[in-house]
């Protein structure tokens, strides 16, 4: 009996990048075939389908035995069976472990459990994004929360050591473990106009200021006083600056500075310590201090004044509550909730301009200084630093 076989025979892997694109995005073979077809592949290279679903099936194989080394990318990069040149090595774990952003945003601030993956149908249904995808990306970020959460260090230093991916991605996985340990809710519907880069650069400022990471790595001179802390709130000390992502950390490390905790945990002592800044709404004197000497410095400035001016008292106090609240794990995980609605929807609705919320932020902070009988300003600068640009980042015109 006469039996037809497929032989493929070589040295180098041959990889094709839009074959391993349709096979992480969760098409069957069938399925890849037909979107091969339809790009015109048929006519470029004089191939008969039959070829076609020959080779879009030796592709699959190969990238399903690919895949357990792909789990473990140093793995990938050290066996010996796959002849892949380093650059083709750096794509497919660049590309396998990529998501999409929708999908991020579904499950961003969630435990990573049994219990949010067999939601998946629904957000395979309501994204559009095939189920098979879904889980990948699933499993993907479950799996370096695993080999990270325990360990000391930087937090996207030991994403990149461990998974070999690119400063950008391992930032972007450094924000969807962040968030998965701490449960902050993302999901609420005042929440839905905000992006998965909106609380990516959230996350980063809370690692680079609120963690025991950040304790551990500050230097010296971050504790001098008021004045020489300035560097942790200049990310939108201009008008109309943006709030940007960077790879590198707000302090310098020190070898010691690995030794204790990790960037996943926040300074409980830090947000123990926040209490202390109600002096500033519960004293009525210097409550009116606070706000003459912030009006004086936007009188004129600002295109909103009369209904800044009206409402200081207001946000103060709503900026202030949330700092005092953030003690009880429930108001961390309503963090971005109620910087939503007890700031940026009023100020919204009043039609502050990004510019106005910039420099009300910036005199906001600044001008505590000049407060002779507050003496918080350490704790006030590292709580108003990183609230400021998580709230520049947040507020979309």
């Amino acid at each position: 009996m006469a039996v037809e076989l497929d032989v493929f025979v070589g040295n180098t892997t041959l990889i094709d990048k839009d074959v391993y694109q349709l096979w992480l995005d969760g098409y069957s073979v069938s399925d890849a075939v037909t979107i091969r077809i339809q790009s015109g592949i048929l006519e470029q290279t004089g191939a008969t389908p039959d070829v076609l679903e020959s080779d879009t099936m030796d592709h699959y194989r190969t990238f399903q035995m690919l895949e357990r080394l792909l789990h473990s990318p140093p793995k990938l990069i050290n066996q010996l069976l796959f002849q892949i040149p380093p650059p083709m090595q750096s794509m497919l774990i660049e590309k396998y472990y990529a998501f999409d952003e929708p999908f991020v945003r579904e499950v961003l601030g969630k435990k990573l459990s049994k219990g949010t993956k067999k939601d998946l149908d629904d957000v395979s249904t309501k994204t559009g994004i095939t189920l098979k995808s879904c889980r990948r990306q699933f499993d993907n970020f479950k799996r370096v929360f695993k080999v990270v959460e325990e360990m000391k260090g930087p937090l996207v230093e030991n994403i990149q050591q461990n998974f070999l991916l690119s400063d950008r991605l391992a930032g972007d996985y450094a924000a969807v473990v962040f968030f998965a340990n701490s449960r902050f809710e993302t999901g609420k519907k005042r929440l839905q106009y905000l992006t998965f880069e909106d609380f990516a650069c959230c996350a980063e400022q809370l690692i680079q200021n609120w963690t025991l990471g950040a304790v551990e790595n500050r230097t010296p001179a971050a504790n001098l006083g008021p004045a020489s802390s300035t560097s942790q709130i200049d990310h939108a000390q201009y008008p109309g600056a943006n709030v940007k992502r960077t790879s590198g950390r707000s302090y310098c490390q020190s070898p010691d500075s690995m030794v204790d905790d990790m960037d996943v945990d926040l300074d409980r002592e830090f947000l123990q310590d926040l209490k202390d800044l109600k002096v500033l709404v519960t004293d009525k004197d210097l409550l009116d201090q606070h706000k003459s000497l912030v009006c004086t410095a936007l009188r004129g400035k600002v295109s909103t004044f009369n209904e800044m001016e009206t409402s200081f008292k207001t946000l103060s106090r709503g900026l202030i509550n949330i700092a005092a609240k953030l003690i009880h794990t429930k108001d961390v995980r309503d963090l971005f909730i109620d910087l939503v609605e007890k700031f940026i929807e009023p100020c919204k609705s009043d039609r502050w301009s990004t510019n106005d919320v910039c420099l009300f932020l910036t005199q906001y902070t600044n001008t505590a200084r000049a407060l002779d009988a507050f003496k918080h300003q350490c704790l006030w600068e590292r709580y108003m630093g990183t609230i400021k640009s998580c709230i520049m980042k947040m507020y979309h015109d």
